[in-house]
């Protein structure tokens, strides 16, 4: 998702820790594109779908919907939940 500033982002992000590990997020990676600087990739790592998608209604309904919450969030972010697709032969 488009963001406006990194290092204002990134203490929010940090900022929730602890609500990652208690959603059961088994791993995270951040990724920027080399000719976006303003746009993040964030992809996490459940067991589950059903606890990406509990995770997934926390970030819309306690985190995007605020402000205060997620400053640096530049609009609406594209979210999708993925699972490993199964290995050719």
């Amino acid at each position: 998702h488009a963001i406006t500033d990194y290092g204002t982002w990134r203490s929010a992000f940090d900022g929730f820790a602890e609500a990652r590990r208690d959603a059961g997020v088994a791993g995270e990676r951040i990724s920027r594109p080399v000719d976006n600087q303003r746009y993040i990739v964030v992809d996490l790592d459940f067991e589950s779908g059903e606890q990406a998608a509990g995770f997934l209604n926390f970030l819309e309904t306690a985190v995007w919907s605020s402000p205060d919450a997620s400053p640096a969030l530049d609009g609406k972010p594209r979210t999708a939940i993925l699972e490993p697709a199964p290995a050719a032969g």
